[in-house]
């Protein structure tokens, strides 16, 4: 695994009902800036997405929003990012953000947060790219996704490689380590054609 360089996160544009939620937004922010990488994320000003720039910011670092014309005009994109990349759709602004990221992980967050992640992770499971992924489990917020995909793979519907592809962990420094020692699968699998 190459060493990384810029980090994309995916998180929600609320606070959610847990401080802790939030809290970890600002940890990992500043956590990327004091190793000097790059947060590549959604460009919001509000939520986990504000809190998550607005510390990253704070502690030098380096920070890029990719946000949609859509909501950009609604006034909640970052006006204090030197990097805000304006794109015409969703569409553009996933597939911008997975193109300026060298790995990629997931904050609490809801349907828009679960989208990016497993568009993100089906890419992976293709071989669209070869880069890690995980997820921060704050106060056991993805405990129940865990457990989903464990059942996905007893159902045989998820190769237990590819759920092997998708890291979890409590603290941004063990996801990292985990990324560091990553290698990405030689050449995906998608149909199990041994199942009966």
């Amino acid at each position: 695994m190459p060493e990384l360089s810029s980090v994309c996160v995916f998180c929600g544009s609320n606070g959610g009902a847990d401080p802790a939620y939030v809290e970890a937004a600002r940890t990992v922010g500043r956590g990327l800036a004091e190793r000097s990488l790059r947060l590549v994320y959604g460009g919001g000003n509000v939520g986990m997405m504000g809190a998550i720039a607005d510390s990253a910011l704070a502690a030098g670092g380096d920070v890029v929003g990719v946000i949609p014309r859509q909501i950009f005009d609604l006034e909640i994109g970052h006006s204090g990012l030197s990097d805000l990349r304006v794109v015409g759709s969703m569409h553009e602004r996933k597939a911008l953000m997975a193109d300026l990221a060298d790995a990629f992980v997931a904050l609490p967050g809801g349907i828009g947060t679960f989208e990016e992640l497993f568009e993100i992770y089906t890419w992976a499971q293709l071989g669209l790219h070869r880069k890690p992924l995980g997820l921060l489990d704050v106060a056991g917020y993805y405990e129940p996704l865990r457990a989903m995909l464990d059942h996905a793979v007893d159902q045989r519907f998820l190769r237990p490689e590819t759920r092997a592809m998708l890291a979890f962990d409590e603290s941004l420094g063990a996801l990292l380590e985990r990324f560091a020692a990553w290698e990405p699968p030689a050449r995906p699998r998608l149909i199990d054609r041994d199942a009966s």
